[in-house]
């Protein structure tokens, strides 16, 4: 018996009862098509986490007041108690590291911000001229704020495209003043980026000077310190003179934690990495469901068609022959449903990209390969029962339908 009869009798036979064909198509597409699109949706987060941490920058270092190791946890999202505050003084030290490039100093606090009647609650941030380029930030009009001491209080503001719209509609705010608070600040710059910073949008912010945030919130302590260094291959030398500098000034105390972007991004990645994988497990359950089904289908099946295979042995046809026909049905079901489940796992992927433009929904190649090889292997192994027992079949009992 040639491959291409064997592919002839076993389409044959899967043609002949559709529905049952339909049915295990069904299950084994739909085991595929949940692969490809759990592990397009944990790959999408996972990117997406990462791309979101890499707009900060690569060469990135957080300075938070607060020693994890003697605090006992996370440090504090926001200004609180902690051993000693950040303070600008600190910043400035920081600036004298041979191997940095910019620092800002970041103050972080909520205010109503109000302009000719309207009025709205708004996150603001109070930092530096150098808090731009280091955020790789942009405006859409005016400049940034100026470069000058941090100690330096001045009323200019930045706000975000948001709070633009909001509370100047389509007229120019350039040169106009609104009140912080009880302050009064001229907006200078309209920020042109979107995103989020800090779990904050960066539409809806305003940026003052880090002083006169300082004293709009009635703190002297910093939020965090921003440090970029000028390669990735000083960041070790950079966070251990910052150890050095802060604990000088701290009166030999080391009560900061000091987080890179690569230790960050790393983080993530491997946990987002692990979420896929799991996802990816679980979703490849149904293709074992999916096999089950197709085993109990076709031991239903050599039932049925005993006069089929003493007839076939009875013409000459050995075991192994009788084993790789019945194999080939499952195989067969196997390939076509892992193909419609790619198409189905796309096709979904698309609808998914659609309705989150901004989320990349793309499934690794790895899942791609392992739904196939997985939905194969389930194939083989659960029609390994059917295809021995027809192949054991007395052809005279099977003729005699026994």
């Amino acid at each position: 018996m040639r491959f291409s009869d064997i592919i002839r009798y076993t389409w044959h036979a899967l043609s002949r009862h559709r529905l049952r064909t339909t049915l295990m198509l069904i299950a084994m597409m739909i085991g595929v098509a949940a692969i490809i699109v759990l592990t397009s949706l944990g790959e999408g987060a996972r990117r997406y986490v990462l791309n979101e941490f890499s707009s900060l920058g690569t060469n990135l270092i957080i300075v938070i007041p607060g020693k994890t190791e003697t605090t006992g946890g996370v440090p504090p999202m926001f200004v609180g108690e902690t051993p000693r505050d950040l303070t600008t003084a600190d910043a400035n030290a920081l600036n004298r590291i041979s191997s940095v490039k910019r620092v800002a100093p970041v103050v972080v606090g909520s205010a109503a911000i109000s302009w000719d009647g309207r009025e709205r609650e708004t996150a603001i941030f109070g930092s530096s001229h150098s808090l731009l380029k280091l955020r790789h930030w942009t405006l859409s009009m005016g400049t940034f704020l100026p470069d000058t001491d941090y100690d330096r209080a001045s009323a200019v503001c930045i706000i975000g495209a948001t709070i633009q719209r909001e509370l100047f509609g389509t007229s120019n705010p350039i040169g106009k003043w609104l009140r912080i608070g009880e302050h009064r600040f001229r907006v200078i710059g309209v920020l042109a980026s979107k995103g989020r910073s800090i779990g904050i949008d960066v539409q809806e912010i305003a940026i003052i000077p880090v002083a006169s945030a300082q004293s709009l919130f009635n703190t002297p302590s910093l939020f965090r310190i921003l440090v970029e260094t000028s390669s990735r291959d000083t960041i070790h030398y950079v966070q251990t003179q910052i150890t050095r500098i802060i604990a000088a000034r701290h009166q030999g105390e080391e009560d900061v934690t000091i987080i890179t972007q690569d230790a960050v991004l790393s983080t993530f990645d491997k946990i987002l990495s692990a979420l896929t994988y799991t996802v990816a497990g679980i979703a490849a359950i149904s293709l074992v469901v999916a096999g089950i089904l197709i085993m109990n289908i076709m031991l239903i099946s050599v039932s049925q068609r005993t006069a089929e295979i003493g007839l076939l042995k009875a013409l000459g046809a050995t075991q192994h022959k009788i084993t790789l026909l019945f194999l080939s049905e499952a195989m067969m079901l196997s390939v076509l449903g892992a193909i419609l489940g790619l198409a189905t796992g796309a096709l979904a992927n698309v609808v998914l990209t659609n309705i989150y433009p901004d989320f990349p929904v793309t499934a690794p190649l790895w899942s791609l390969i392992g739904a196939v090889t997985v939905a194969v292997l389930t194939g083989l192994v659960f029609g390994a029962m059917p295809a021995k027992r027809a192949a054991q079949l007395n052809p005279i009992e099977a003729l005699a339908h026994k």
